[in-house]
């Protein structure tokens, strides 16, 4: 099934969360966004908002949330850890997908 249908039928994420992952979507392999740039896309103003959405992603890593970075384009959290392994994992898939192009 088309991840993008799965999102949009899923029936256990909020809407926000959809707008959310689908946002997400949009963003290309090996490219990075902020929390703060994808909050704005989808017209919110918490950027913490958003980090809370993607630290609860059913669907990664189909929905990419690894390639979501902080303000001043650090790595930041990954499924809500701030370092440790989940964060090396996040910079080593953001690196597989640049190396990949």
């Amino acid at each position: 099934m088309d991840i993008r249908k799965l999102i949009e039928e899923s029936t256990e994420i909020t809407p926000f969360q959809r707008r959310v992952y689908l946002e997400l979507l949009n963003v290309p392999a090996g490219e990075t966004i902020t929390y703060g740039e994808l909050a704005r896309r989808i017209g919110c103003r918490s950027a913490q908002a958003v980090g809370q959405a993607l630290k609860r992603n059913p669907f990664a890593p189909l929905v990419p949330c690894h390639r979501v970075v902080a303000a001043d384009g650090s790595i930041g959290g990954y499924f809500g850890e701030r370092d440790g392994e989940a964060v090396e994992r996040k910079h080593a898939l953001i690196e597989a997908e640049r190396n990949a192009q």
